[in-house]
């Protein structure tokens, strides 16, 4: 594409990443391959090195899920990005390529149930400590909670499932501050709400088994650097970025690769040692979800508020929770991180016990009852019994989740007929 300027969210969403020569194909080709042909020794040692750019194994790069990673990238403003196996799995990388052992994090503890037990029990094993904050705390409170060896601090844009939304701007500057990146998680906005980087966030992750994919069809994850942060300005708290690696004959990430040292190491090391790649078919899947993003986000917005609305005006709901509502703590930061709407998740409470939350979410018809979220159709989840079963009470009250909360992701279907089934199911419990 030759454009005057940089295009717009939904052209890129299209056209990003995949850019044919003449005569190859105009859809972004499946690499179903595990390694690469070369002519001669010498080229894949100097790949091996990291000496000069290409593929040798699926596991490090594969051309498929390079486009969609750079598609990735280029929608959320960065300079490069790697895809993951799972989002979970991005978080992981995000994290562990800059904390080890002995090093400690800090993190909202609104965000999603299995992101708080990696950080607060797997990474912990690893010798990675990570104190929880509460978002609304001063940030006189937060940054009592920062220690010399403090490497990071993570949010997420739209928590999952308490629909809390980051004040991305106040989190970055406290970050900056101390020295250390902020991590965003941007599954719930997409970059087609909110582009983290331009209120100052670092990195960004997401799972895009959510809207991304947008379908249900495959589970990924995916890091992005915005490579703006400077690492040897703090040199002594991230030595594997500015320290030489001796697995690579002694090669130092940040001068061998500069904006790019983030991810080049997330890549040649953790996905070297620990796999997590993604498939060449799932990221073909992914990409054709992102060709769409911008139209379904727009759509899950509309539906969700809707829906809201609905639910606000009718006696039989305890509480909603959804930035677009007027009367909800987030619609401020919604108004101003979320100018294009938020994202489809509505969380709410009705009046009566657990068994009427389990009683009304039986009897509904057209919205299933599923372990998913943010995809096409409409489901439903009671976090507390399903998602954030491993949490104690204290834990869920914590992180904004009431043993009442239904999570209902409102999908791309007509709003009416949403609206209808939300009803009968209301009259039948």
């Amino acid at each position: 594409m030759t454009m005057t300027k940089q295009p717009n969210t939904g052209t890129l969403c299209v056209q990003a990443g995949w850019t044919p020569k003449n005569g190859e194909a105009r859809q972004l080709p499946i690499y179903q391959s595990t390694t690469f042909k070369y002519d001669s020794s010498e080229q894949m040692a100097r790949l091996f090195d990291l000496a000069e750019s290409g593929y040798f194994y699926s596991r490090l790069q594969n051309p498929t899920c390079d486009s969609v990673a750079a598609k990735i990238a280029t929608l959320e403003g960065g300079v490069a990005a790697m895809l993951t196996s799972s989002g979970q799995a991005a978080s992981f990388f995000a994290v562990f390529n800059i904390a080890e052992a002995g090093d400690h994090i800090i993190a909202s503890n609104t965000i999603y149930g299995g992101t708080f037990n990696l950080f607060g029990v797997t990474l912990k094993k690893m010798g990675v400590e990570c104190t929880f904050i509460d978002p609304e705390w001063s940030d006189e409170q937060i940054q009592a909670c920062f220690r010399p060896n403090t490497k990071l601090l993570f949010g997420e844009t739209i928590s999952n499932p308490a629909g809390h939304v980051c004040d991305i701007e106040r989190f970055a500057r406290i970050a900056h501050e101390n020295g250390v990146p902020l991590i965003i998680d941007n599954t719930f906005a997409t970059p087609a709400q909110c582009r983290p980087f331009e209120w100052g966030a670092d990195i960004i992750v997401h799972s895009t088994t959510k809207y991304m994919d947008g379908h249900g069809a495959a589970v990924g994850g995916c890091v992005v650097d915005s490579g703006r942060f400077d690492w040897e300005a703090y040199a002594h708290k991230f030595p594997g970025l500015c320290t030489p690696d001796e697995s690579y004959h002694g090669l130092t990430y940040t001068k061998a690769f500069g904006q790019a040292a983030y991810i080049v190491k997330a890549t040649a090391q953790l996905m070297r040692d620990l796999g997590c790649c993604q498939s060449p078919q799932n990221a073909y899947l992914l990409n054709l979800g992102l060709e769409s993003l911008h139209l379904r986000m727009n759509r899950h917005a509309a539906n969700a508020q809707a829906v809201a609305d609905f639910l606000a005006a009718d006696s039989r709901v305890a509480w909603v929770n959804y930035g677009g509502l007027r009367d909800n703590k987030n619609y401020a930061l919604s108004q101003k991180y979320l100018a294009n709407g938020g994202c489809g998740v509505v969380s709410f409470g009705l009046k009566g016990s657990r068994e009427d939350a389990v009683r009304f979410m039986d009897a509904l018809r057209l919205i299933s009852i599923a372990t998913h979220v943010a995809d096409a159709r409409s489901c439903v989840l009671h976090p507390a019994s399903h998602t954030h079963r491993q949490l104690t009470d204290e834990q869920l009250s914590a992180a904004g989740i009431a043993p009442d909360l239904i999570r209902l992701s409102v999908g791309i279907e007509d709003a009416d007929d949403i609206i209808a089934d939300i009803r009968q199911a209301l009259d039948a419990k």
